[in-house]
């Protein structure tokens, strides 16, 4: 059974006012358990509608959503679970943080949980570790920390409630290269030792390459959904819809269209590297 199956999930903001909006229209998904899902799309194609439904933030206007095969919004305490069990780090992680102090901020979910204060203590350590926050922090305000930290307390905060399905909208956001690279292998060595989803939205296609599937939003709708070389394949559909693609799948983009017979697929510099020179030895490219 999937973790999550969304049937027919339709959302119309200020339905029946002058001022109505259908952000996502009869959409389908369905997301396995400890899979790695990449979810990418232009500004304004539903994507922050479409993971706002997962932990019950937003009720569809029509469809539904399941989680284990039952429906998120059928109960109050559906709805409570839903919350525990499916955790969502928004784009501006200044707005998730609210508690006094780094270590409250963090334990707040598994206060939540009703959790003895052990077993609060453990989690939060462990999330702090996990995405490299020293505990020397802990009696800071959160809202003194620089972006990159405010992240980081935002994610362990989630990974705290310890959820079947981790969600991430734009997790390395103002990050430098080497804090985007450390952050993500700390997230994927979560999901190694947890077993947990995660779901990525993101408009880089540096991120999105790394995961096991990719699904494409555009106007509201899933337009591309399959393995990056399936996807990256497309090239021309991603541009016309407004998406840009990896380094190395532009690099052999251009080199197509010069007439250099770079395989369709080409998204990483090892594939890159490795269809150039077994064209050069074939003699198919120029040295």
């Amino acid at each position: 059974m999937p973790l999550i199956e969304i049937r027919g999930l339709t959302h119309i903001y200020s339905q029946g006012t002058p001022f109505e909006k259908t952000a996502i229209e009869n959409l389908d998904l369905i997301l396995e358990q400890g899979g790695t899902v990449g979810l990418i799309g232009h500004t304004g194609s539903g994507k922050s509608t479409l993971i706002s439904h997962l932990n019950a933030l937003l009720k569809p206007t029509a469809g539904t959503v399941l989680l284990d095969g039952e429906d998120v919004f059928a109960t109050k305490a559906s709805i409570r679970a839903a919350r525990f069990r499916v955790g969502v780090v928004f784009q501006y992680p200044e707005y998730q943080l609210f508690e006094e102090t780094v270590f409250a901020d963090i334990a707040y979910g598994p206060k939540n949980l009703k959790l003895p204060q052990e077993e609060i203590d453990r989690r939060v350590r462990q999330a702090a570790a996990f995405v490299g926050m020293d505990e020397s922090v802990f009696a800071q305000s959160p809202l003194e920390l620089s972006g990159g930290q405010k992240r980081r307390v935002a994610i362990a905060g989630v990974l705290a409630m310890e959820p079947e399905l981790l969600v991430l909208d734009e997790p390395t956001a103002g990050l430098d290269p080497a804090g985007r690279e450390d952050l993500l292998e700390k997230l994927f060595a979560w999901q190694k030792a947890r077993g947990t989803a995660i779901l990525l939205v993101t408009h880089d296609m540096s991120i999105a390459n790394r995961c096991g599937r990719l699904v494409v939003m555009s106007e509201g709708k899933i337009v591309m959904d399959g393995t990056p070389a399936e996807i990256f394949a497309r090239d021309g559909e991603l541009v016309s819809i407004g998406l840009d693609l990896p380094g190395p799948a532009r690099i052999a983009r251009l080199l197509r269209e010069q007439g250099v017979a770079v395989p369709a697929g080409v998204y990483t510099a090892d594939r890159l590297y490795e269809a150039v020179l077994s064209l050069w030895r074939g003699g198919g490219a120029p040295c």
